[in-house]
C-alpha cells in the first residue's frame, strides 16, 4: 500500500515546486545508505520540512517513515495519506508505543526521520534536542544521518501566512556523514554530538544561501545573531 502512495505524493511534491520555482540546493546525498536501517535527523524550521527531508533520501532510492504528531492522523485529508505511507504516529501520552513502531521499523531496515527538537524552532536557530533519535539508533544497531534545511521557512512557519506563490524561493539542504550511534555510549552526549553536527550543517547551509533579505521588513526569516528580525531564541520560547 505505501508503495502505491508516496511515489505519487513524491511526485505531486516535485510538480509543486516545480510551478513555485523553488531552487533546490541539496548536498551530501550520497551519505543516504542505500540499504539498511537509518535515522534521519533534521532541524525543523517550516511546516513543509517534512517533504524537503525526505527529498533527500531519493537519490538512495529510499522512502523515509516521519514520526510526527497524531493530530495529523486525524486530519481527513492528511490522515489517510499519512497512514498509507507508512509514517509514524505520535501521541504524547503514550510515546512508547510510537517508540517501538519506530525501532522495529529500523530493525526491518526502514529509514526513520526524526525532528528532535519536537516542534517548529520560531528563531530559525536550533532548539535544545530530545535524546529519541540517538536511543532508537542505538537499540536497532543503525547510524544517525544528520540533516539541515534552510529556506523553508519561508515557504510555510508557525507564525507566518504560508507563501505557496511562484515567488522563486530557494531552499538549501546538506546532508553529513553517518554517526554511528554504539550501544555502550551515553544517549545524551551522542545527542550533543549530533547537535553540534547539524549546526555546523546548518551554518554550512545559511553561508551558501543564495540570497539575504531586501530590507528590514523582508528579514523575518533571517536569526537575529545573523541581523534578521525573527525572534530571539528566549523571545521565541515565551511564545510558546
Amino acid at each position: 500500500m505505501a508503495e502505491l502512495v508516496y511515489p505519487p505524493v513524491i511526485g505531486a511534491a516535485h510538480t509543486l515546486f516545480r510551478a513555485l520555482d523553488i531552487r533546490i540546493d541539496m548536498k551530501g546525498t550520497e551519505n543516504i545508505p542505500r540499504k539498511g536501517g537509518a535515522v534521519l535527523v533534521s532541524n525543523h524550521i517550516g511546516y513543509l520540512d517534512f517533504i524537503f527531508t525526505g527529498l533527500t533520501a531519493r537519490p538512495a532510492k529510499r522512502l523515509v517513515r516521519f514520526m510526527a504528531k497524531e493530530s495529523v492522523f486525524r486530519h481527513k485529508v492528511s490522515g489517510p495519506l499519512m497512514r498509507a505511507m507508512k509514517h509514524i504516529p505520535v501521541d504524547r501520552k503514550q510515546g512508547e508505543a510510537a517508540y517501538q513502531h519506530a525501532l522495529d521499523a529500523l530493525r526491518s531496515g526502514e529509514i526513520i526521520g526524526v525532528f528532535p527538537e519536537a516542534t517548529i524552532s520560531q528563531s530559525f536557530t536550533l532548539k535544545s534536542f530530545k535524546s529519541g533519535a540517538a536511543r532508537l539508533a542505538q537499540e536497532a544497531g543503525v547510524p544517525m544521518i544528520p540533516v539541515a534545511l534552510w529556506g523553508t521557512q519561508r515557504l510555510w512557519t508557525k507564525g507566518r501566512p504560508k507563501d505557496l506563490k511562484r515567488s522563486h524561493i530557494p531552499v538549501t539542504m546538506r546532508v553529513g556523514e553517518p554517526i554511528e550511534a554504539p550501544a555502550d555510549q551515553y544517549a545524551g552526549a551522542l545527542t550533543r554530538r549530533l547537535r553540534e553536527r547539524i549546526q555546523e550543517l546548518l551554518e554550512a547551509a545559511q553561508r551558501a544561501y543564495p540570497v539575504q533579505p531586501a530590507d528590514a521588513k523582508g528579514a523575518w526569516w533571517l536569526p537575529a545573531h545573523l541581523g534578521g528580525s525573527a525572534p530571539t531564541p528566549a523571545e521565541a520560547k515565551e511564545l510558546g
